[in-house]
């Protein structure tokens, strides 16, 4: 099921959206459409669509801070950075059934397209499982921008719902994709903003995943002249930035 909410920050509206549906945070998946930054004459506004029921998009570990080199020295206080995955020294060896089949499958569909692999537990959350990938052919695996490494995702979560565990989120990675990933995102967030505060316009990012586009506005939400939001339909969207001024 999919159902939308508003809120001053993110994290009111997904609070809000966890008390009415009676589901804990990990219950849900979250997608940011509109993030518009609070000013002294106007309050801040975020609008998020919930999915809710095994979920389609590709899940990842939520975003940390970004190095402070990397960014503006005005803005150096509000990115994320992906997060290290879980349990530091997590038993790559699967613990019981579930995630023994987890891992059989992943390396099943793998081989099954013709690349060798090695599957281990990458880290270990509650509801959460983090399945490392080791090949030769990772630069393959992982696709452009990730768009396999997302399939092939998907894939499993399918398999892991059929299990029986369609509360459970498993996070495929390999060559440290995801947080590879993530850091770019963080500065491309950074950087387009720049552009858009000199240019006195709105630029248009490329199409991305709801995970992907929730680390763009929650990048800039903070940013008091900077807004963002979501356009297109389907589950690649694009983010436009806006310069709306300070207040």
């Amino acid at each position: 099921m999919v159902y939308e909410f508003e809120g001053r920050t993110e994290k009111e509206a997904i609070d809000a959206a966890a008390a009415e549906l009676g589901l804990d945070r990990d219950g849900f998946d979250v997608e940011i459409l509109e993030s518009q930054s609070g000013g002294i004459f106007k309050k801040g506004k975020v609008r998020i669509r919930v999915h809710t029921g095994g979920g389609q998009s590709a899940p990842a570990p939520a975003p940390r801070r970004a190095p402070a080199s990397e960014r503006p020295q005005s803005e150096r206080k509000s990115a994320p950075r992906p997060a290290e995955g879980g349990e530091a020294a997590a038993d790559p060896m699967p613990s019981d059934e579930f995630e023994a089949k987890v891992l059989e499958f992943t390396k099943r569909v793998i081989e099954g397209m013709g690349y060798s692999c090695e599957i281990s537990v990458l880290f270990r959350e509650e509801k959460k499982l983090g399945v490392r990938i080791e090949s030769e052919h990772a630069s393959i695996i992982i696709g452009k921008k990730g768009k396999n490494l997302d399939a092939l995702q998907l894939l499993v979560n399918v398999y892991s719902g059929r299990l029986g565990r369609e509360d459970t989120r498993v996070i495929l990675d390999s060559e440290n994709y995801r947080i590879r990933r993530e850091e770019a995102l963080v500065r491309l967030a950074y950087e387009t903003a720049e552009e858009v505060r000199r240019r006195r316009q709105s630029v248009l990012l490329e199409p991305m995943n709801p995970f992907e586009r929730r680390i763009i506005h929650t990048t800039l939400n903070d940013i008091v002249d900077i807004e963002t939001k979501s356009e297109g339909e389907g589950l690649y969207k694009q983010v436009r930035v806006h310069f709306r001024g300070r207040a």
